[in-house]
């Protein structure tokens, strides 16, 4: 056999195995992380049996949770895809993990597939806890079969499209800014976003603005199926699609690396 058979072939690896390599570092930062396991789990859950519980408003519905449980699913991507993610970019930046990230072949585009399959991860676990929790309380989601593909494909969306806003607000802004910005966004959506709180329930004229937030659209879409068993909600599911796409575009964009 020739020696020349066992001669390396120096070159990076395939886009797919790096993008793995990475999700898996994220993973593991994120699992040992105590303040994002606290925003991703602990503060969805508290608010799921807080708002199920004590009454502050007429939902129009005599289960509250049916109403509350979907919108807390929502918020639970919204908290993990945006608000944990742009937060820890944010300071990845300014500690320079990111800039040295940038010295590798892995681009832009594989970062950012990379943070949202480690987010997928934690998303499961995440909505395995609160639909237990949901169910615990009484929840009797609708949708059968279909319901179920139609609530994948609006979560897989709302990732993409939270995912790609986080990254977008960490690759621009200075970690302490995209803190105070995230935050503030987090808590803005929460009150407007449909959550807690029918659309309904705000002035007609807001109502189309606020249908359009992605929030809205995930938390509205998830309520139509499992509360109502609505068809699958393509109204909905354009827009976090637009959301992810035009998002996306950004950050590849716009990101920095330092």
């Amino acid at each position: 056999m020739s020696v020349s058979a066992f001669v390396p072939a120096p070159g990076a690896a395939p886009m797919g195995r790096m993008v793995l390599a990475q999700a898996g570092m994220e993973l593991r930062t994120l699992l040992r992380n105590g303040e994002q396991l606290l925003l991703t789990l602990i503060i969805p859950v508290l608010l799921l049996v807080g708002a199920s519980l004590a009454p502050v408003l007429d939902l129009g519905t005599e289960r509250r949770v049916d109403f509350i449980a979907p919108g807390v699913l929502a918020l639970a991507v919204m908290s993990t895809a945006f608000t944990g993610q742009a937060i820890g970019t944010g300071f990845e930046r300014r500690y320079g993990v990111l800039k040295r990230l940038g010295t590798t072949p892995l681009s832009r585009f594989g970062l950012i597939a990379a943070k949202t399959v480690s987010v997928i991860a934690i998303e499961l676990l995440q909505l395995a806890v609160l639909w237990a929790v949901a169910l615990g309380l009484g929840w009797r989601p609708q949708g059968g079969p279909a319901g179920a593909v139609a609530v994948v494909l609006l979560i897989v969306a709302g990732t993409a499209a939270f995912s790609a806003l986080g990254l977008l607000m960490a690759g621009t802004l200075r970690a302490e800014a995209t803190l105070a910005a995230a935050n503030l966004v987090y808590l803005l959506l929460l009150l407007v976003g449909g959550v807690f709180f029918p659309l309904s329930a705000f002035p007609e004229a807001l109502r189309p603005a606020l249908e359009l937030l992605p929030i809205s659209a995930l938390s509205g879409g998830l309520r139509a199926v499992l509360e109502h068993g609505a068809a699958p909600p393509l109204a909905a599911l354009g827009v976090l699609l637009a959301w992810a796409v035009l998002a996306t575009a950004a950050a590849a964009r716009f990101f920095r690396w330092e």
